[in-house]
This record gives structure tokens, sequence and C-alpha cells, in this order.
């Protein structure tokens, strides 16, 4: 199937492995309305592409069909030379909406939102403030779910709402009608803070205010969805020890795939050669005691699997704004008790897998029990260990001010096994001395 039989929905599904020259082909193949249709769908760094790669004339319509908020998005993504030239093509009254979203970052509720919003004066009727709205319509405002009640500096008095203007007496005064009472975010309080706030009161969309109290604009749930979503997926990829893509799996090239994650599988791979310097620290104990290099694998994964546990638990939390740094006593405290209570059963299963194994086939000799106890108590301490160091690691990088999503499971697994098999050995020697040591 060639890209100018693909009818929108077939374009959707193959889009990904499209190279730039197909996308615009198969849009060009598509009915105009259909087209523009298509394109407003499309991710800012997808529409930065085709505008990037299309005729200016074209450039120029896709680009003056999107709101303000969504064509800041899309000019971010250009190099600056063709983000001044493409700006220079947006009508004035746009070009001065999208300059100013442009000052602020595109994570921050000011690079979110829409300066586009009804406004309502306080001294007005419902059936005035009703007949004013139906004028800003045709503005293309973001919503009109609500009215936003500002005073002559465009200071935020209240918030009123369609539905309440619509039921209300059409002599009665919005003064009377709006929630002087509400929720607002400030212009560079970061996205997941906003998303926060619009799910926590549950709301369509959030006023944006500047240091003076002035409204900027409004961000709407499905803006914020779409930040998060992408910061999410920075997240995930960051837990996996992989920088950021910064685009859709397909669309990354094969050296980009190996730069993006040559830099943690080095550094992964220099922090394992300590578990070769700990195993190396021990050799004489293994020579005399070769049984317990059989459970060096069992013993560190234990330690590693329940550290990248926690910390995959506490760097969503933080995520979430469900833990603060104060929490970090409560939480250390939670995870040893849990990492004790998990270590225990873990213990319990390899000390029983010893027996077992003793029982049926007769593998470790005269001191099978005692080198059970030793797996079992070794097993106990490495998994709480790797609890609580998953569960610091993330608190650590947040008072640094770095992205707590950076004390990746692997990162975390690596720090892990070299500590694991510490406490191993010392409590194998411990525990042997004087029989198999």
């Amino acid at each position: 199937m060639t890209t100018d039989t693909l009818t929108s929905d077939e374009l959707r599904d193959a889009w990904p492995v499209l190279s730039i020259d197909e996308r615009l082909e198969a849009l060009d193949a598509l009915a105009t309305r259909e087209a523009n249709a298509f394109f407003l769908k499309l991710s800012a760094a997808d529409q930065a592409g085709l505008v990037g790669a299309s005729p200016p004339e074209q450039a120029r319509t896709w680009l003056q069909s999107l709101p303000p908020d969504d064509a800041a998005d899309l000019l971010q993504q250009l190099e600056p030379e063709l983000r001044a030239q493409f700006l220079a093509a947006l009508d004035e009254r746009t070009r001065r909406e999208v300059g100013a979203l442009l000052a602020y970052a595109q994570d921050r509720a000011g690079g979110l939102m829409s300066p586009r919003f009804a406004r309502v004066r306080a001294d007005a009727t419902a059936q005035e403030a009703l007949v004013y709205l139906r004028q800003q319509v045709r503005q293309n405002l973001e919503t009109i779910y609500y009215g936003y009640v500002l005073d002559a500096d465009q200071r935020l008095l209240g918030v009123v709402s369609l539905r309440e203007l619509f039921a209300a007496p059409g002599e009665r005064p919005v003064r009377e009608l709006m929630h002087a009472e509400f929720v607002a975010v400030q212009a560079n309080d970061d996205q997941e803070k906003v998303a926060h706030v619009l799910a926590e009161h549950d709301l369509l969309a959030v006023p944006v205010l500047d240091a003076n109290g002035r409204m900027q604009g409004i961000v709407t749930f499905d803006d914020v969805a779409d930040a998060v979503q992408k910061e999410a997926t920075e997240d995930i990829q960051k837990l996996g020890a992989v920088e950021v893509l910064g685009a859709p799996y397909l669309q990354v090239g094969l050296w980009k795939m190996v730069q993006k994650r040559v830099g943690w599988l080095a550094i992964l791979f220099v922090g394992e050669m300590l578990t070769t310097s700990a195993m190396s620290r021990y050799q004489d104990e293994i020579g005399r005691a070769v049984v317990l290099a059989l459970f060096v694998p069992l013993i560190i994964s234990s330690g590693g699997n329940s550290g990248s546990q926690a910390t995959t638990l506490v760097i969503r939390a933080l995520a979430l704004g469900e833990l603060r740094l104060r929490d970090i006593g409560r939480v250390l405290r939670r995870e040893l008790a849990v990492g004790l209570m998990l270590g225990s059963i873990l213990g319990v299963i390899g000390a029983l897998r010893v027996g077992a194994w003793e029982a049926v086939f007769g593998t470790y000799g005269a001191n099978w029990l005692v080198l059970a106890l030793a797996v079992g108590i070794s097993v106990l301490g490495v998994v709480a260990w790797g609890s609580l160091v998953g569960a610091l690691l993330p608190f650590v990088l947040k008072k640094l001010r770095l992205d707590s999503a950076s004390a990746s499971a692997p990162f975390v697994a690596t720090l892990v096994d070299v500590s694991g098999l510490v406490i191993y050995f010392n409590v194998a020697w411990w525990l042997l001395r004087g029989t198999l040591l």
C-alpha cells in the first residue's frame, strides 16, 4: 500500500514508520479538511517536523490553524531561525500571545496555558455576561465552561460557571454569582503541580496568575494531560537507565539509540566491576568453601530486586506529591519494616531450598543446616538493606535538586549488589568459621 492511498485511520497506524517525505505525501493525498484535522491531533514534535519540511504557504496555513498555546509548543521545537520566521508569519494578536507564551519554559504553567479565556465583568448582569460570552466564542476561546471575573487591572476576582449564568435570573449581577474563593496556579508552577491541582479539585481548567495576581491565561485538563504523559514517559525511560529519547521509539535512529543507552550501561558496567573486586576480597573463603559461590546470584539479585521495588514506589510517590522531603524518616522506617518482613519470607524460602536439595541429592554435606542458616540470614539482611537504599536514594537526589527519577532501578540494583556480597560473606564467615571456613 502506497502512502497516497492511505485513509486517515490507516495513516495514523502507519505514522511512526513513515519518513517525513512520506508523511507529507500522505497528508497531501487526504482531503484538505481531513488533513487539517489530522495535523491538529499530532504531537508538537511531529507538527514541527511537518512545518519545517513543508512549503512556506502550507506551513503558515498549518501554524495559523493552531491555538496560541499549541503554536507556542510547536515553535519551541524549531531552530531559532525558523522560529523567528514562522512567528513573523502570524497575525499581530496571535504573534503577541505566542511571544508571551514562549517566554515560559514548556513544563511550566505559563508555557502550557492558553491566553484566550472567557472574561466577565463583575458589574454585568447574568444576561449581559451571556451575550458577552457569545461574542467571545468567535475568538476561538480555549473553553467557555468557566467565566473569569476580572477587575480593571486584570486581577482575578472570582470564577462563575456557564451553568450558573444560565440558571440565574437575567438581571442578577455576576458579582453575586461568582465564587470569590477559587483555585489558581502561578505562571512559573511546574506542570506536575498544575496536574495535581486539576485532579485534586476535579477542575476542567485552572486560571494562571502572575506574581501580582493578574490573570495570564488558563490551563485545561487536556493540555496538562499531554504534558504529564510526556513527563511520565521520560521518568519511565530514566527508571530503565536510559537517557530521555525525546521522540517515539521507531523514530530514533540506531546510532542515536546507542548514544542514549550506552552512557548508563557503561556506568553500570563499571559499577558491576566493584562486584568482582568484592568477590576477590573473599576469594580465600570461596576457595575453602566453593559452595558459597553457588548462592551469590541468589543473594545479590534478592537485594537488587527489593531495592528496585522500593525506589520505583518512592519515585512515583514523590512525583504524585504523596511524599515530601520531610517524610524521609517515615519512609525509611516503613521500608525497613517491609524489608525485614520480605527478607524473612525470602530467607525462609532460601533456607528451605538448601534443606530440600540436601534431602534429595545430598549436595551440601554435614554442615548443610548452618549453610541454610547463613543463606537465610544473608537474604534477610540484603533485602532489608536493598529496601532502605532504594527508598533513600530518590530523597537524596531530590534534596540535591536533581531529578529523583535518575535513581534508576538498574543503578540501585548495581549499588546493592556490591554491599550484598559484603553482607553475605561476612554472615557466612561468622556462621561457618571452624567448619567449612
